[in-house]
């Protein structure tokens, strides 16, 4: 999958990690991945994604954090939860809010098994084990997109790795973690 990674994701990753920001930069990270998968869905179907894409990423960033305390890069970690979307994304026919074509859904699926296995995340359940436990809320589906769907927004043939766009090009794998990053730095930190 690709995916842009900069010091702010660095340095928001940092502040996630920080009693006194973390929730300031949990909420605005979920605010503003509602926001820009909301400006890929028609304007007449944001309203009633609004609210289930709120608790989706809820919930997505707990995931981010348990994946990044196993160990994983940031950007892998933050690929997880990318993935996870467009596999709720997939399962309600949103195909035009998908960042890959659905035929690649296995592909990143297996990748990041044995973390998916081992948090109960599959992909009719996205959220496993992290799904909260009185859930999120529900949206409207529309299965019939999934018929001939041409995912206008998904970009293909990035299924066998990680790949990162930076100001220098397009790179597999991550880049590595910046040494005198600041949480301060995230630009959701105020």
């Amino acid at each position: 999958m690709k995916l842009r990674q900069n010091l702010r994701h660095f340095a928001s990753q940092k502040a996630l990690e920080v009693p006194g920001l973390r929730d300031v930069v949990h909420d605005k990270l979920v605010d503003i991945h509602t926001s820009i998968f909301l400006d890929k869905a028609t304007e007449a179907r944001r309203d009633e994604r609004e609210a289930h894409l709120d608790g989706f990423f809820d919930a997505s960033m707990e995931m981010y954090l348990v994946a990044l305390q196993s160990g994983l890069p940031e950007a892998q970690a933050r690929e997880i939860t990318h993935i996870v979307a467009n596999f709720d994304f997939y399962n309600h026919g949103w195909t035009e809010m998908m960042e890959f074509p659905g035929d690649e859904l296995r592909d990143h699926y297996d990748r990041h098994a044995d973390f998916f296995d081992e948090h109960d995340i599959t992909i009719d359940n996205p959220l496993g084990a992290f799904q909260p436990a009185d859930g999120i809320p529900d949206a409207p589906a529309t299965p019939e997109k999934l018929a001939d769907a041409d995912f206008e927004n998904a970009a293909a043939g990035f299924e066998d790795d990680v790949y990162v766009e930076t100001d220098d090009g397009i790179q597999k794998g991550g880049v590595d973690e910046p040494d005198d990053v600041d949480p301060e730095d995230s630009p959701f930190a105020e």
